[in-house]
Order: C-alpha cells, then sequence, then structure tokens
C-alpha cells in the first residue's frame, strides 16, 4: 500500500474523531471519497468488522494493512488519544513517502539504465559480427579495415575480447541492480548496506521507535516488535541483542545498544543525550538521520548517477568504434 495514502487516511481519520464523529463512521465517510484499490477495501472490510461489533484490536487483526500500521492500531485500541496516535502515524507515514520515493528514484532508475545500455552493448556486438559474417570478409580486407597486424586477421576477430568484454560488463552490472530493484528479499537487505539507504532504515526505525514510546511501549515491548519487523535483515539480530540486555537489567541506552555494528554511535549517542526521555531521543535521531539520507539521495542523484551515465556512454562509445570504422572505410577498401 502506498504510504502517502496511507498518511493521507490517518490525516483524514484524526480530524474527524476529534470532531466526535464514531470511528466506524469515520472509516464510512472516509471510504465514500477514496479510489478503488486494496487500502479502501481493508478499511470497508474493517468498518464492517466495527459496525459489527467487533472490538477494534480484533477488527485490525484480520486486516492485510501494514505489520506496523495494525500493531499501532491495536495498541490505539488499549490508549486514549487514538486521534493523537493517528496524527503521529500520519507524519510517519508522510516522511517515509518522501523518502521511499526519492530512493526509488536511486534504485529503479539506475537498473533500467544499466539493463538498456548492457543490451545495447549486445547488439552492438552482434550487430558488428553479423556484418563480418555476411561481407565474408578476407584477410587483406580484415587487415585493411582494422590496421592491426601485418598477417591476416582470424574469422574470430568479430568475436575479440575487445568487443564483447564492455556488453560482459554492463550486463555483470545490470542482473544485480535488477535483483535490487525488483526482489523484496534483497532490497530489504541491501537498505541497510548501502548509502543513503542505510540513512533512511535508521531514520525509519528510530521514528517507529519514538511512536511506540509514546504510545506507551516499554522500550523492551518496543524493541520486540521492531526485531519481528526487522526479520530477515542485518538489524533484527542486533535489535535482539538489545532487547536481551534490557530483559537482564541494563537501564541505561548506551548500555543497552554497546558493542553494535548496525547502529553507529552517533545515534546511539543522539538517543541517550536525552537522558530519560527516550522517545525524544529517538524523535531526535530520526530527524537528524532523515536530513542525512535526504543529502546523500541528493548527491547520489545530482552528482555520481550523471557520472555514471557519463561512464556508461563512454563505454558504449568505445565499443562502437571499430563498428563505426569498418562501416567507414569498407567502401574506400572495396573501391580499390
Amino acid at each position: 500500500m502506498k504510504y502517502d495514502e496511507l498518511a493521507f487516511v490517518n490525516q483524514q481519520l484524526a480530524v474527524m474523531l476529534r470532531e466526535g464523529i464514531p470511528l466506524e463512521g469515520s472509516l464510512r465517510q472516509l471510504c465514500a471519497t477514496m479510489q478503488k484499490g486494496p487500502l479502501r477495501a481493508e478499511l470497508q472490510l474493517l468498518e464492517n468488522d466495527l459496525a459489527g461489533g467487533a472490538p477494534l484490536d480484533q477488527a485490525v487483526a484480520r486486516r492485510q494493512l501494514p505489520e506496523f500500521y495494525r500493531l499501532m492500531l491495536q495498541i490505539g485500541a488499549r490508549g486514549h488519544d487514538l486521534p493523537g496516535l493517528l496524527t503521529l502515524l500520519a507524519d510517519y507515514y508522510q516522511d517515509a513517502n518522501l523518502v521511499w520515493t526519492r530512493l526509488k528514484g536511486l534504485m529503479v532508475y539506475p537498473a533500467i539504465v544499466l539493463a538498456l545500455s548492457a543490451g545495447f552493448s549486445i547488439w552492438i556486438a552482434v550487430l558488428f559480427g553479423k556484418i563480418s559474417s555476411m561481407l565474408m570478409l578476407d584477410g587483406n580486407i580484415m587487415r585493411s579495415l582494422f590496421l592491426t597486424s601485418k598477417t591476416p586477421a582470424p574469422p574470430s576477430a568479430a568475436f575479440s575480447p575487445y568487443l564483447w568484454a564492455p556488453a560482459v560488463l554492463l550486463a555483470a552490472l545490470s542482473l544485480p541492480a535488477l535483483a535490487v530493484a525488483v526482489l523484496p528479499g534483497w532490497r530489504r537487505e541491501m537498505q541497510w548496506r548501502l548509502p543513503a539507504f542505510r540513512e533512511a532504515s535508521l531514520a525509519r526505525l528510530a521514528s517507529t521507535m519514538a511512536i511506540l514510546l509514546k504510545a506507551g511501549c516499554s522500550l523492551s515491548e518496543a524493541l520486540g516488535l521492531l526485531e519481528r519487523m526487522e526479520s530477515g535483515t542485518r538489524a533484527a539480530a542486533e535489535l535482539g541483542r538489545w532487547k536481551a540486555r534490557c530483559a537482564a537489567g541494563r537501564g541505561k541506552f548506551p548500555d543497552v545498544a554497546a558493542g553494535g555494528e548496525i547502529f553507529p554511535p552517533m545515534f546511539v549517542w543522539l538517543v541517550a543525550g536525552a537522558g530519560e526521555n527516550l522517545a525524544a531521543g529517538f524523535e531526535r535521531a530520526a530527524q537528524v538521520y532523515h536530513a542525512r539520507a535526504a543529502y546523500r539521495s541528493n548527491l547520489l542523484l545530482y552528482a555520481a548517477l550523471p557520472a555514471a551515465l557519463l561512464f556508461l556512454g563512454l563505454v558504449i562509445l568505445a565499443q562502437m568504434v571499430p563498428l563505426a570504422r569498418m562501416i567507414y572505410q569498407l567502401p574506400l577498401v572495396l573501391s580499390r
């Protein structure tokens, strides 16, 4: 489900609940204004369950909504400030949408460019081979065209490493890039390894922790929920160690987060700087790493990507040199 849709839904629900409209009535009015889609369908089912008398936590558990969203609504059902929680969720998903939109450009567009470049490079190599085969070039013409040796060029010159190396290189680069862009497992793993993506993941996790703590969760409970949400990533194991240290009685956050590899010392320092108010500390860390993610993504978009495109253009241009030279010189050679 789209983050911007979730942000809009939570903003509208919070306003209607503050105006005194019951939750099921708010959902009914909201769904009437939404376009058809998975989110609207799930919210309509949620409204039907609530109208039928089901408690909010049980009704939410049945729905195919994002796991964090379900957890927060279940927590909100136990509290007394559901509109305030929905406002926090609206801000959370709005920030997540802005970051993800920027990072999607860094993930998808390079993969598309690499795949197209690899295809064009392979086409150049195949075209060169077909032209050579059709003309049945003998050794004298091959030597005149390429001026590479005093001996006749072998028929395999069209398949030389110089001609196919760029195609193989671009294909080898495009396959992992496409896998990261398409496969969720690879994408989740790379989000904790690549610059900009790592900062965005830290900001998202810190923001999630801040919301959970503000909603009344203990540090140990919040860490357990995050460990489950981050299952299959590098962060899950470290969050599990944090939770075990909390259970062992370590009260101060620097002791809980000591010796980690995923979360940098700056992250721990930002959280610990708030003292006992860990929610404020995680919120501060979220703001700092959100800004760092935006800076790094802009740096990659406006500096690294243009340089990479220039490199790809030079690689393909170098590959086209022998083909262009053959096409240009062929009429001169044949007319002799």
